[in-house]
């Protein structure tokens, strides 16, 4: 049974509703998914940061970039393992890190990797990847909170550090 024309039109403008109610309710930062009403745990510093990832990815042996997706509040709605680089360094493209930010429709992000030697002090990459972020995430109209630096039990803050 085939569709009349009028229900194709009907489907049609639905699709296009549908993708301006998107659209402003990641402007105006109003939650539309129920199921991530309630968020997960709220990140409001790098201790945090540490309690969520810290035993995980200080003890990899290679370097893995991941961002936390968070929603208004800054409760994490999701995580996304961005790269796994080898044991001395993981190439970062700022578009494919803020990538999941854009796609879930959420405000705000955290950047975290590890550094696998176990110390958490930051690189002169580090610091022009955060760099080159914050831009990207300013350009895009992304909250970029701070980029955490996980080592062997503790935690280095790039926003912390001035550089957020």
């Amino acid at each position: 049974m085939t569709a009349p024309p009028q229900a194709d039109a009907l489907l049609e403008a639905l699709r296009a509703n549908l993708h301006v109610l998107n659209e402003l309710a990641v402007r105006y930062e109003v939650e539309t998914d129920p199921g991530r009403a309630d968020g997960g745990p709220s990140i409001t510093c790098p201790e945090d940061v540490r309690r969520l990832l810290g035993e995980e990815m200080g003890a990899l042996c290679q370097e893995q970039v991941r961002v936390l997706l968070l929603d208004r509040r800054n409760r994490v709605v999701g995580q996304r393992t961005i790269y796994q680089g080898n044991a001395f360094s993981a190439i970062v493209r700022p578009g494919e890190v803020l990538r999941p930010a854009v796609v879930e429709g959420v405000p705000h992000l955290i950047v975290a990797h590890n550094h696998p030697s176990g110390d958490p002090s930051p690189s002169p990459q580090d610091m022009q990847v955060t760099k080159e972020l914050r831009e990207a995430a300013d350009l895009l109209g992304l909250k970029l909170l701070d980029h955490v630096v996980i080592g062997a039990g503790e935690v280095v803050s790039l926003k912390d550090q001035g550089l957020l």
